[in-house]
């Protein structure tokens, strides 16, 4: 059962998945997005597939392929793959990483949190809560946060075209949670930044290289040129999971076409999901595991040392 966030902010329907193949069409149309939230469904998907004695490699290349940026997507569909064939087996490994997920978030959330100060009016991008991870969330979990500790005064809501993510699913976690907001339109975020209203940007990230280059919805790259331009800092607040130390740089990251008809059904249009933000316009990454800063290549290295705990 997945939330389906198509519906959000006006109605709250839950969508039922009774295959590999359902969930896969889920994540490729949005039904439930968020690096990590499609990870945790891509991992029930495949649990459920070998419940209902699918094949499970086609499962796999189902779920691979419904939508390619999010690393957390392959991520976790390795590790069911290392848990075996039994069914009982895979549906305790999806818990797991749900479970992991969570803990992740909160750990994550203090952390950023941490680098605030008292009267922040953050600016966010896309929708990195609740939503879009399963848990708390990433940037809007540290934000969260940050208005837990009384250090956070405001939160500026990038609408986040095409989809408007930022003023669907973004707004409505800000709503439900009581954090004073006000829905932006993206192109405002550089006179807001240049007038001096936002003192810090925070995003989410759907796949980091191991040279700290960022892919994130569309329209991420372009703020984070605008903070460094006005000395405000840029954090990307992500799990481990998220960070691809087999791709050596932003270059490599793939970036997933969209449909032009999701930004005009009339004219010729690009449709780009993603964006990547280079590493040096980074102030910080944050993980579970603390804060990382440059260079990169080195301070997020060390994760990979950690990711067996998932599966003990």
């Amino acid at each position: 059962m997945l939330l389906d966030q198509r519906h959000l902010p006006e109605d709250v329907v839950y969508l039922e998945c009774r295959s590999a193949a359902d969930v896969a069409g889920a994540i490729r149309a949005l039904a439930v997005r968020g690096a990590p939230a499609i990870g945790v469904a891509a991992a029930y998907g495949y649990a459920l597939a070998a419940a209902r004695g699918e094949d499970l490699g086609d499962a796999a290349a189902t779920l691979l392929a419904s939508r390619p940026t999010a690393v957390n997507l392959s991520w976790a569909l390795a590790e069911m793959r290392s848990a075996g064939s039994d069914p009982a087996a895979l549906a305790a490994c999806a818990r797991r990483l749900h479970e992991h997920e969570v803990e992740r978030c909160r750990r994550m959330a203090a952390h950023a949190a941490d680098l605030l100060d008292p009267g922040t009016r953050a600016l966010t991008h896309c929708n990195a809560g609740a939503l879009a991870t399963g848990g708390v969330g990433t940037a809007l979990g540290a934000i969260r946060e940050g208005f837990a500790r009384g250090l956070v005064e405001h939160v500026l809501v990038d609408e986040t075209r095409p989809l408007l993510q930022g003023a669907r699913l973004t707004a409505w976690e800000l709503e439900r949670a009581g954090v004073p907001h006000t829905v932006v339109a993206d192109a405002a975020a550089g006179s807001l930044l240049a007038r001096g209203e936002v003192s810090a940007v925070l995003t989410g990230a759907d796949r980091i290289a191991a040279n700290g280059d960022t892919a994130n919805k569309i329209g991420t790259y372009p703020l984070a040129v605008l903070a460094a331009h006005h000395g405000i800092p840029f954090y990307v607040v992500a799990p481990s999971s998220t960070v691809d130390l087999d791709t050596a740089s932003g270059d490599d990251i793939p970036i997933e076409q969209r449909d032009p008809a999701e930004v005009t059904a009339r004219f010729p249009a690009a449709n780009p999901a993603f964006d990547v933000t280079p590493a040096a316009l980074v102030t910080a990454i944050i993980t579970e595991e603390g804060v990382h800063r440059e260079p990169y290549a080195a301070s997020l290295a060390a994760l990979g040392r950690g990711r067996e705990e998932v599966r003990s």
